[in-house]
């Protein structure tokens, strides 16, 4: 996915717009609506979403990073 640095960080408020999930992925489209996706429906969606987004912003880096630094207890 491309990437670029965001406004503001995706925080655990921003819901995906498919499913409620957390959002891990920022999509602008060139009218300049945001669209959110957890990291499964972007994944889903990321060949149409590249033909038509003017930026897609991922963090889904986010999700491996939090599990490395859980507590082995909660793995």
């Amino acid at each position: 996915m491309v990437s670029t640095l965001s406004v503001r960080p995706l925080v655990a408020e921003d819901r995906c717009d498919r499913c409620g999930a957390q959002a891990y992925v920022r999509v602008t489209m060139e009218s300049g609506l945001e669209l959110l996706f957890c990291a499964h429906h972007a994944r889903t969606y990321e060949p149409r979403l590249r033909e038509v987004a003017v930026s897609i912003e991922d963090e889904t880096q986010r999700l491996s990073e939090t599990r490395a630094s859980a507590p082995l207890d909660e793995r």
